[in-house]
Formats: structure tokens, sequence, C-alpha cells
């Protein structure tokens, strides 16, 4: 690895998913404000995520179904020709 460019600030934080709750501990050098006390007693920083891989379809098996009918409707109407 090349010297003098990896940060040297990394610590625990823990990340959140905030579709279904579920939290784990890891290093990164993210900042955040906030602080959450963990199971080991600690308060560590808490990164808050859309998603994860307990909540991403790829790998909980489980498709989401979209209703894009609205935006197709929206783009037909947009981009019909005009008579």
């Amino acid at each position: 690895m090349k010297k003098n460019i990896h940060p040297e600030n990394y610590r625990f934080v823990v990340f959140r998913d905030m579709s279904n709750g579920d939290s784990f501990l890891s290093r990164s050098t993210a900042a955040s404000k906030e602080t959450v006390k963990w199971e080991d007693g600690n308060e560590y920083p808490v990164i808050k995520l859309e998603i994860s891989n307990t909540s991403h379809p790829f790998y909980t098996g489980k498709n989401v179904l979209v209703d894009t009918a609205g935006r197709i409707d929206k783009f037909r109407k947009r981009y019909e020709k005009k008579k």
C-alpha cells in the first residue's frame, strides 16, 4: 500500500439500518454528531443507513413491488405526439 494516503482516525461506529432497525458495530472514519449506547455498555457514534444487507432485496431474497404505473403514464402523457 502507498504511504500517507490512508486515514489514521479509524474508530468504532454503530451503523443502523433505518428501514428495519438492525444495527452493527464496525470501524469507520465517518463523522456523526449522534451517539448510541451499544450492547457492551459503551457509547459509539451512530451512522444511519437507508438500506443494508439485512434489508436489501438481493440479500434477503424478497422482491419489493414498486408501483411504476403512475410513472409510465406520466412519461407517456408527457411525450405523446400532439395531434
